[in-house]
C-alpha cells in the first residue's frame, strides 16, 4: 500500500462539477492499493499517519501530529501510485489491485483511520473521475510504502 500525505491549509474533491467533500487544515491522503496489501499494511499506515509529526508547534517546528492539532483528513483513492514506468512511455498499472480487492481495503483503511483519529474521515469516491484541489501547507509532501516501511 502506498500513501502520499500532503499537509494542507484546505483540500476538496469535486465530481462532475459538484463538491463531494472538503476539509480545512489537515492532511490530504492519496492511497494506492495493490493485490498483496492486507490489514497489517492498513494498521501500519494508519498508525504512521495519525502520529506523523508534520504540524508546527508554538516554536514553528514540525513537532505535532494531527491527533494534537485536531485537523481533518481527506482520503482519495489513487491507483496510479502503483504505476510502473520501467518499459516504454505508457505506465503499467498491473500492480494496482482490482476493485474487488481494493474497495474493501480502501473502506477498511478509512474506517481504521477514522477510529484512530476519533472523528470522521472525509473521502472522495472510489473509481470516480475526481478533481482534487488543495492548498499545500509548507509545502509538506511525504510518501510512505507499507512494504518497505518508509
Amino acid at each position: 500500500m502506498r500513501l502520499v500525505i500532503q499537509r494542507v491549509k484546505e483540500a476538496a474533491v469535486h465530481i462532475n462539477g459538484q463538491k463531494r467533500s472538503g476539509i480545512g487544515e489537515g492532511m490530504l491522503l492519496l492511497v494506492g492499493i495493490e493485490d498483496t496489501d492486507n490489514e497489517e499494511d492498513i494498521g501500519f499506515l494508519c498508525r504512521k499517519t495519525v502520529n506523523l509529526r508534520i504540524f508546527d508547534d508554538e516554536n514553528g517546528v514540525m513537532n505535532r501530529s494531527i491527533l494534537e492539532t485536531g485537523g481533518d483528513i481527506l482520503v482519495v483513492s489513487q491507483f496510479t501510485l502503483h504505476a510502473s514506468t520501467k518499459k516504454g512511455n505508457r505506465p503499467s498499472y498491473i500492480r494496482a489491485a482490482k476493485p474487488d480487492i481494493s474497495i474493501p481495503l480502501y473502506e477498511q483503511f478509512c474506517a481504521v483511520l477514522s477510529e484512530m483519529l476519533q472523528k470522521q474521515v472525509f473521502t472522495g469516491e472510489f473509481g470516480a473521475d475526481m478533481q482534487v484541489e488543495l492548498t499545500n501547507n509548507g509545502p509538506v509532501t511525504i510518501w510512505i510504502d507499507s512494504k518497505n516501511k518508509e
